[in-house]
Parts: structure tokens; sequence; C-alpha cells
């Protein structure tokens, strides 16, 4: 016998779809990106990461500090080096924890911006049924005019208001979420004139010491640090020239500076030939340029005649060691000295080296290292004079401010001897060569540089306070109005008139909302014409609280 199974056939189940975990993990990815929490950690990294900038030297800025700090710090200055604590705000972690903020704030704002905009353009919400269980809520008798005359004293105080019937809703404090997106966005533009700055800007510093041989023109070789944006080249760089004509400094009884200026000449083929001063707190501006005023010191100018009679001039800036009184340090090198003037051959182990201590103001009695006032009230100069091979012919590269002392452990230099100079004095070495202090000339240091993201960084900066100051003092609020009539019970002072009932609760954190509550009432009901708003309120026989 054949069983035949007559039961309904069921449709088998569908194959669940597995979810892709790329797909699923890079959502989850972008959603933690982009939280206000997230953007919050950054920005504290951001800042975080922006501390060795201020605590460090950087080549941007001062790169003779830098090798100072390499000087002083052996051991750690290649360390700090090669993490790129001395290029902080060009670093890889720095430019990776900037980028993360910059996607991070846009994922962010852009939604808060929707929602706001359609918030905006919305009307405000109906009265709740029971508005007894707002924080804040009172009945109390109708004016004169119901709805609408509500309606017009609410307008009259810039609340957005929306009348339905019998009833009217209004909202104010808009400038509380509207503060909130403009600092964050100001925040990334910011971030966009940082990123303008550093790509498409340049900047160098140069130590130009005051006197026509001394001009300073605008190109890449001559700068003693430059830095180019990445779509910056060398060809891009206006062309101009600087010379220091006069350099004015006064300084207070205590040695602290009062007033710097530097009178400079500026030409060449995108510069007008012209006289113009500048000072540290006063840029010279120029086309596509600026010129800042970083530090000053002093030039001593050396007259060195050979054996043969053949002078040579040094007027190489001694670098101030950073003491008030303006004490430098420096070298005078004279390489091409006692050169035979018969064979014009060079006996390379007669090269002549000065390293010195240059004091404006020496004391009167040794020792002779440190300067008791910044101006020339008693300069002196203290050498050291070394003979030999200076190894400038090798081509390797070394500081001009220093003497290369791995020719003197090698004894290929040799001190001959040290000697106190003031001004107009003569030196007269174990050769019969001779050394004279001829006087200084003035030095300034400059850090000339194009920024194009400054304009946008200045405006953005003042429109993030604007910002700032609306997300702290904006108080986002809503109130409701429902006329209804009055109970006709016998007795009852309102009878045969009409009753207001209101409400309102406080969007965000106001303490205050409940004094502001009050006034609105007292000020719609008309009672503020009697008086003060509160006491008015309460002889117009508001009933304050839940009923």
């Amino acid at each position: 016998m054949t069983v035949v199974d007559d039961r309904p056939e069921t449709a088998a189940p569908a194959p669940r779809r597995r979810p892709n975990r790329l797909l699923a993990l890079l959502r989850n990815s972008w959603r933690q990106l982009t939280s206000m929490r997230t953007a919050l950690i950054l920005l504290f990294l951001l800042a975080i990461a922006a501390i060795p900038g201020s605590v460090l030297p950087q080549r941007g800025i001062s790169p003779e500090k830098v090798n100072e700090y390499f000087v002083d710090h052996p051991d750690w200055a290649p360390r700090l080096d090669r993490i790129g604590a001395f290029e902080v705000f060009g670093s890889v972690w720095f430019s990776a924890i900037y980028l993360l903020l910059f996607t991070s704030l846009i994922g962010c704002i852009t939604p808060r911006l929707r929602d706001h905009v359609r918030t905006l353009r919305s009307r405000p919400p109906a009265a709740p049924k029971r508005m007894a269980r707002l924080p804040q809520h009172t009945v109390l008798p109708a004016p004169p005019g119901g709805a609408a005359a509500i309606a017009e004293a609410l307008r009259k105080r810039r609340w957005r208001v929306e009348v339905r019937g019998d009833e009217v809703s209004a909202e104010k404090g808009y400038l509380k979420e509207t503060g909130n997106l403009l600092f964050h966005t100001s925040l990334i533009a910011v971030l966009i004139g940082v990123a303008l700055g550093s790509w498409y800007g340049w900047s160098g510093n140069r130590l130009l010491v005051a006197g026509a041989d001394n001009a300073f023109c605008n190109t890449r070789q001559q700068y003693a640090e430059a830095k180019l944006g990445p779509q910056v080249s060398s060809a891009d760089l206006p062309r101009f020239c600087l010379r220091l004509d006069d350099f004015e400094a006064r300084f207070l009884a205590s040695g602290q500076p009062e007033f710097f200026n530097a009178t400079v000449t500026v030409d060449g083929p995108d510069e007008p030939t012209r006289s113009a001063d500048f000072s540290v707190n006063s840029p010279l501006r120029l086309n596509d340029a600026s010129v800042y005023l970083l530090g000053h010191g002093y030039a001593p100018v050396i007259r060195y005649t050979d054996r043969f009679g053949n002078s040579q001039i040094s007027d190489e800036p001694f670098l101030t060691t950073g003491d008030m009184g303006l004490t430098s340090e420096g070298l005078a090198a004279f390489p091409d000295a006692n050169v035979d003037p018969a064979t014009g051959q060079r006996a390379p182990d007669q090269q002549m080296a000065f390293t010195g201590i240059y004091l404006p103001t020496a004391p009167e009695q040794a020792p002779f290292v440190r300067s008791q006032y910044p101006t020339e009230r008693n300069p002196a100069l203290n050498l050291v004079a070394y003979r030999g091979n200076l190894g400038l012919d090798a081509g390797i590269p070394g500081s001009v401010y220093q003497l290369d002392q791995r020719q003197v452990r090698a004894g290929k230099v040799k001190e001959v001897g040290t000697k106190l100079l003031r001004k107009g004095e003569t030196w007269k070495l174990d050769d019969g060569t001779t050394v004279e202090f001829l006087g200084t000339e003035r030095y300034v240091t400059l850090s000339i540089r194009h920024d194009p993201g400054s304009t946008m960084l200045l405006v953005s900066c003042g429109v993030l306070l604007v910002g700032l100051m609306g997300s702290l003092f904006g108080k986002r609020r809503r109130v409701f109005f429902r006329v209804v009539p009055a109970d006709p019970g016998e007795g009852s002072p309102t009878s045969g008139s009409s009753l207001m009932e209101v409400g309102g609760l406080p969007r965000t954190d106001y303490p205050g909302f409940a004094d502001e509550f009050t006034q609105l009432v007292a000020a719609v009901s008309g009672a503020e014409r009697a008086g003060d708003g509160a006491d008015s309120a309460e002889r117009a026989g508001v009933r304050e609280g839940a009923e």
C-alpha cells in the first residue's frame, strides 16, 4: 500500500546572509572616528603633541639654538632628532594626529549642521497635553486678545512663535548650537589655514651684517636655514635684496631691552628701491614675504696681516651666549693667509684662525669672560690664535662659528697665543704677523617667511571666539501657552473670563530659567506694568507648580 503525504509543502528557509565583516569594521571605525568623544581626544592629543615644539628649539625658527642643543646634549639630541622633535609641526606623527582630527571634525559637524538647519526651518512643536508635568508651570488670567496678543508679546522679545488655534508655542536659544557649529567649523578652517601655510608657504633664516658688502638677496642658497613647502620651488621665491644700514637698540639700566629698530634698503625686480624701518613687533611687509626681526648682536672687524704683508679683514658675526650683557663667541678664519706672492703657493699648515669672546662692556679687571652691559661702553675682544691646517679644503661641511676641534685633537692646528684687545689695538704674533681689532659692525637675525594661510587663520580664530561665546552663553528653551475657558463655578474670581496655562522647559542646563520664566509670564500677562514681575504675577493670581 502506498502512503501519500498530503501535508502542505513548506518553503525551505532562505539562507541567512552573512554580514560583510570588512564593511562592518569600516562602518564602526568611521562612527568611532567621527564621534565627538574621539574629536575631543584628538584635540587633546594635538595639544600634547605641540608641547615639544614649544619647549625644544625648532629648525624652522631658530637653527642656531638647535645646534647649541646638540652641543649641550650630545646623547639626547640625536635621539630626539630621529623622531622629529626639532621639526615637530612637520613630523609624521604630528601630521597624522592633525589629519585624523580634521577628518573627525568634518564627520562630527556634517550631520549636526544638517540637523540644525532642519531645526531652524521647522516650526516650534505643539504644546503638550499635560503642561503640569513641565519643569515650569503656572495658570493665570489670559490677557485681552487671547493667543494673538500672547504671540505678539513673544515676538517683541525675539521668540520664534507658532500659533495653533488657542495654543502658542515659542522657542529661543538657537545661538548655542549655532555657536557650537561655528566653533567647530572655524577649527576646521584653522586646520585648513595651517595646511595651506605648510604646503604653499616658505620660510628662511638669515643673519645679516650691516654694510653694502653683506647685502642679502632672496635665494635659497643665501639662507642659513630654509624650508620650502611641498608645492614651492626655489624659482617661486620673490626676487628682492636687503641691506642693513643701521640698527638701534635701547636698554634699561638693568640691561633689559627696551627698543629695537632696524633700517634696511630694499630693492630688486619684485620690490621698488626704498628705505624701510621695522622692529620686533612690527615686521617689514614685502610682496609675498614678511621680514621679522628675531635677534641682534655684534660682528667684530678683525684685520690680519700675514708674513708677506698681505692684509685680510674678517667681519664674521659672533653669536651671543644668551646672557643679558650680549657676551658673544665666534670664529675669524683666514684660510688664504701666508700665500707666497712670488709663487702663488699656499702653505696649508700656515692657515690662521682666531676664536674669541667679544664683550660690549668688559669689566675693569679679569676674568674677561662676561659682559656687564649689552651696549658698547667698554668693548674688548679676547682672542685665542691658532695656526695650522684648518681642514676647510677637505670639503666637509662645518660650522662657520666654531673651530673644527677634530683638527685640534689631531695636532694639525695648534694654539699660538691669547690676547685681550681693545678697539684699535694690535697684537703681534710669534711669526711677525699682526692682528688688529678695528671695531664692530651690528648684525640682525632675520626670519623671512610667506604664509598664504595667515589671513584665513586670523579670520577663523576671530569667528572661533565668537562661536565659543555663543556656545557658552546661549541657552535653548521653550515655552507654551494655552488659552482655556475659566471654571464657571460660583464665587470664582475669573468667572466668565479665560485662563492662560503656561509651561516651559530648558533644552540645556540653564539654572536661571525659572526667573526668566516668571518674568516672561508677567510680561505677557501685562502685570509688569504694575511693578516687579514676580510680585505682580502673584497679585494677578499666578499659581505656580503642579496643580
